[in-house]
């Protein structure tokens, strides 16, 4: 996590957003009256709607949380893979 004032932001933008996109860093623009501001780039941040998407729904997490259990349990199989021919 990085934190810049304001200025220093407007003075670096790109370097900034590079830094937030391609090292996938969240950045906090400081501001006065700690109106502060997260910056996340797209990716991150639809990877959070997902998770909260995922997670909100009851049913949902309750699954996701009996497969991780059967898996730390060591309950779960492994199977090959078959090739299927593309014009198929």
């Amino acid at each position: 996590m990085i934190a810049v004032n304001y200025t220093t932001l407007r003075e670096n933008m790109k370097s900034c957003m590079d830094k937030v996109t391609d090292d996938y860093e969240t950045l906090i623009v400081t501001r006065k009256d700690n109106k502060n501001v997260v910056m996340i780039s797209e990716e991150a941040y639809n990877n959070l709607m997902e998770n909260i998407y995922v997670v909100g729904n009851r049913a949902n997490y309750d699954w996701l949380m009996e497969s991780k259990a059967q898996l730390e349990q060591g309950d779960f199989s492994s199977h090959e893979l078959i090739e299927v021919p593309e014009n198929e």
